[in-house]
């Protein structure tokens, strides 16, 4: 594989010349109603075309490179799954209408509730959660709910191990829950810290498994014994659910609740800022507080489920992102159970091959195999002068999108890479001899870049605190 370049720098329209020319007028307007006052660049229709369609050939995405992100699972997502979600049934549905009119999409939700259920070894699942993040609050309102029933609503404390992700700390401090941190010992949670944190007021252990690090938590039923013992709730963050899809399940290994990323493990695409699904599942004692409505199937009709007195109430409108569940419940169609073997199978081989190609380039802390992704320290370049973020900028000038950087916390000048199912052999030994040649480049070079793409190394915190969002904005930034 030749690495690629990228192409070219695109103006925005505002600042591309205008035409002298007045262009021709249709006549399909009538005069009175024309705008004149749009103060819009005078631009035939080709430009305006070229344009667009030269940004969309610079945007990167998962159809057009390798996008290795650790923890965000960006795999290919089948087009056979947009088409189903674009027929008119799906389409055109709207939530107002009579459970009567639309059997056929209760039916859908009905057996993905049933479907995901079964793949997470829960007893019950909620289709309403519009994200993982939202999945984690709903969870943790879930574990609130059950404590509060059985007269222990002061739990007030979530334990969290050294390598949760970041939402789980922001999801329990958002719903004013103490946070205590459990440290880790060789890659896996600390049982003897566990033990001390655990007590009268946990309400829940949020755990990955596998965990951030790409490590399996081996003892998860111990830990599912300390957390229970002490009155507490283990809750599963489905982050990581690549790496064992069809070969085991949350349910199995002792989690009360967990959510899913459908967005991640079953190919709905990634928002972008957009809708996303993170569907809640939760063994049968605490089924009865999930959000409203439930869908529900007689063996005649589905129903949309409203008479539950213990639910939480609603988390999300209506029922949840309809069409990328439609999405989701294809991927698992086409996919059967063996192919969702296959899934784990091939994503533990990429990301086990990929770790090996670059364990001679970059160190990667604790022995042995890792699940779907891996953590390696790039502490090495220091002695160069450069940090991770300098190589993720310079892969960039190679044609590939960066992986995670700087987490999980704990690692030294981190570096996360996932390659998913959907990278070939070829992709993964492209990236590794991209890493290997930029690690022999003049560190100047790599401190500098990129160097080949549209826009320079840009100050990302200024960007956060100060965000230019429009023409206008940056016209009156100019100005000031």
């Amino acid at each position: 594989m030749r690495f690629r370049q990228a192409i070219w720098d695109e103006p925005l329209l505002f600042e591309k010349p205008s035409n002298e020319v007045e262009p021709p007028t249709t006549g399909l307007v009538p005069p009175k109603l024309a705008r004149r006052d749009l103060d819009l660049p005078n631009l035939p229709e080709w430009e305006v075309v070229r344009h667009f369609t030269r940004l969309s050939q610079m945007t990167f995405g998962i159809d057009s490179g390798f996008y290795p992100l650790g923890s965000c699972t960006m795999k290919f997502n089948p087009k056979v799954n947009e088409e189903l979600a674009a027929l008119p049934g799906v389409r055109r549905a709207h939530p107002c209408q009579d459970e009567s009119t639309v059997q056929g999409s209760l039916q859908i939700l009905y057996e993905l509730q049933q479907i995901l259920a079964q793949i997470g070894g829960m007893d019950a699942v909620t289709l309403q959660p519009a994200a993982g993040a939202q999945g984690e609050f709903t969870g943790l309102l879930l574990a609130h709910a059950y404590h509060a029933d059985r007269g222990e609503g002061a739990r007030d404390e979530v334990l969290l191990p050294d390598t949760a992700h970041g939402t789980n700390f922001a999801s329990a401090g958002m719903l004013g829950y103490k946070v205590l941190e459990v440290p880790s010992r060789d890659g896996q949670v600390d049982l003897a810290a566990l033990r001390k944190a655990a007590g009268p007021r946990t309400l829940a252990l949020m755990l990955t498994n596998p965990n951030t690090l790409g490590i399996f938590e081996s003892r998860v039923q111990e830990i599912a014994e300390i957390v229970h013992e002490a009155g507490g709730l283990l809750y599963y963050d489905g982050a990581n659910f690549n790496a064992i899809l069809g070969r085991t399940n949350p349910g199995a290994m002792g989690f009360d609740i967990l959510h899913l990323n459908l967005h991640k493990t079953f190919t709905t695409p990634h928002g972008g800022g957009g809708p996303g699904v993170g569907p809640v599942g939760v063994k049968k004692h605490l089924a009865p507080y999930l959000p409203v409505p439930i869908v529900a199937y007689d063996g005649v009709r589905y129903t949309l489920e409203y008479d539950r007195p213990k639910s939480i109430g609603k988390v999300r409108a209506w029922y949840g992102n309809f069409a990328l569940l439609v999405r989701a419940y294809a991927y698992i169609l086409g996919q059967g159970s063996d192919g969702l073997k296959w899934v784990t199978d091939r994503a533990v081989l990429n990301a086990n091959y990929l770790k090996h190609r670059l364990n001679s380039h970059l160190e990667v802390p604790y022995p042995g195999v890792r699940k779907h992704e891996f953590v390696a320290s790039g502490s090495t370049l220091k002695e160069r002068g450069l940090r991770t973020v300098d190589l993720a900028k310079r892969l960039m000038d190679f044609g590939f999108h960066p992986p995670t950087v700087y987490f999980p916390h704990l690692i030294d000048e981190a570096i996360m890479p996932e390659p998913t199912e959907t990278e070939s052999k070829e992709t993964l030994d492209a990236f590794a001899d991209a890493v290997a040649a930029i690690l022999k480049e003049d560190p100047e070079v790599v401190r500098t870049a990129p160097h080949n793409t549209a826009a320079r190394r840009v100050d990302e915190v200024l960007a956060a605190r100060e965000p230019i969002l429009s023409w206008r904005m940056w016209q009156a930034k100019k100005g000031a």
